[in-house]
């Protein structure tokens, strides 16, 4: 009996896409999570839960604050997630300049807690860019 041979193999996986370009809604930090777990799934050797969830925290983080103060409505920002065995480094590109900060401690205010996650979590820092900034984060395994 012959096997069927196909005249053209399924290619091979490429791996989740270099980047990733969403439009600044609610619903982008989920999809920069699953995006983030997918990247170090496919690059890492053998990553553990605590570390992937470590990335999609950071991620979450910085892409809610690029949401929430770092777009206009109708932008899109742009994901990028570039790891290694040795660190994961995310960076979110959005339209606007005004740099995120960390914001004085307040009992007041439901917000302004993620920078210090992402601090506590990354290292992490801004970059310009022609047309807004880039916010970067790198997250080591513990």
């Amino acid at each position: 009996m012959n096997a069927s041979v196909p005249a053209c193999p399924a290619p091979a996986s490429a791996g989740p896409p270099p980047h990733l370009t969403l439009a600044a809604t609610e619903q982008a930090p989920a999809l920069a999570r699953a995006y983030a777990r997918d990247v170090v799934k496919y690059t890492v050797t053998d990553p553990d839960a605590e570390y992937l969830f470590t990335v999609a925290l950071v991620v979450s983080e910085l892409v809610t604050n690029s949401v929430r103060y770092g777009s206009e409505p109708g932008d899109r920002l742009r994901v990028v997630v570039d790891t290694t065995d040795a660190r994961t480094r995310i960076q979110v590109h959005d339209t606007v300049r005004r740099e995120p900060r960390l914001r004085p401690e307040s009992d007041e205010r439901c917000r302004g807690r993620g920078l210090y996650i992402v601090d506590a979590l990354a290292t992490w820092g801004i970059a310009d860019r022609p047309f807004g900034k880039v916010v970067w984060a790198e997250v080591r395994p513990q």
